[in-house]
């Protein structure tokens, strides 16, 4: 589960809620393209503007339609009691695990990150994923704080931002944190653009926003760096790169969001508000982007 490609696949919302039949059939296409685990509610898909009992919904549609395929259901929240109830909830929809990162608005002390980590495992019965977002949450988690939350029960993997471009550096930020960590607690990539870096540099998943929308592309890339051709990862990834500069841009998700909308896989807005989708302009970028790249199923 915690291996591979794990792709996070948009949550297609609009303000009058989630379209349950686009987000159920983009599960489903990934479950079919053969990904070794689907995020469901990852910041890809939207959890931080959904209700609980949106969350609860998407959980069990994305579980459902997941045809075996192992589920990891990100359960990240301001308030510890609420992380709880969300843990609970996606337990109960037959979740394989759960993603947390540490949501914030006052600054949180390493402490006090710990202590979420600590409160939450504690009430586990599936293997949680560390979300190290810093771009999102603004928590810095430093190498010692991994290794402190890794001697918890129940973690099971540790979801780091993008690595050094260059390779040996990319390998020395892998072999730092691997040594502070337990052997059962795996070490993904995310970062779409570092991801052939990260995986040829011995991190062992890829948590991906390309691959909820085009999982073939993505797995691609990942068999070949798991197999050992490191060149070919690297080429695939830089071929990416016309995408990857839009994703640095724009951002990743409103990126997907136009994308998955070209390609007829949701309706328009699929976003919450106040996020809004790309500009014209922005919007043919992406359109020649895929394109060029082939991108069109």
């Amino acid at each position: 589960m915690f291996r591979g490609l794990s792709a996070f696949p948009l949550t297609p919302t609009s303000e009058h809620g989630i379209d349950t039949a686009a987000y159920t059939a983009l599960v489903a296409r990934l479950a079919a393209a053969g990904v070794d685990s689907i995020g469901a509610l990852g910041s890809t898909g939207g959890y931080a503007y959904l209700t609980r009992e949106q969350r609860a919904h998407t959980a069990r549609a994305a579980v459902d339609a997941a045809d075996g395929v192992p589920v990891v259901v990100g359960i990240g929240a301001l308030r510890t009691s609420h992380v709880l109830e969300l843990a609970e909830d996606a337990q109960k929809a037959g979740a394989s695990g759960v993603l947390l990162a540490p949501m914030t608005y006052q600054p949180l002390t390493e402490d006090e990150v710990f202590g979420l980590y600590e409160d939450v495992t504690r009430e586990l019965s599936v293997p949680l994923c560390v979300y190290d977002n810093p771009g999102t949450t603004h928590v810095r988690f430093t190498d010692d704080l991994h290794g402190r939350i890794a001697q918890l029960p129940n973690i099971g993997s540790i979801k780091i931002p993008g690595v050094p471009e260059d390779p040996r550096g990319a390998e020395h930020r892998v072999d730092a944190l691997r040594a502070l960590i337990p052997g059962t607690v795996t070490i993904g990539v995310s970062g779409d653009w570092t991801a052939a870096r990260g995986l040829n540099a011995g991190c062992d998943a890829w948590y991906s926003v390309l691959g909820g929308t085009f999982p073939r592309t993505a797995l691609a890339l990942t068999r070949a760096a798991q197999d050992g051709r490191a060149g070919e990862a690297t080429e695939r990834s830089g071929g990416l790169e016309p995408l990857w500069a839009l994703f640095r841009r724009h951002g990743s998700l409103r990126v997907m969001s136009a994308a998955a909308s070209h390609l007829g896989l949701t309706d328009e807005p699929n976003l919450p508000r106040p996020l809004r989708g790309l500009d014209g302009t922005a919007r043919r970028e992406v359109v020649a982007a895929l394109d060029a790249l082939g991108l069109t199923s």
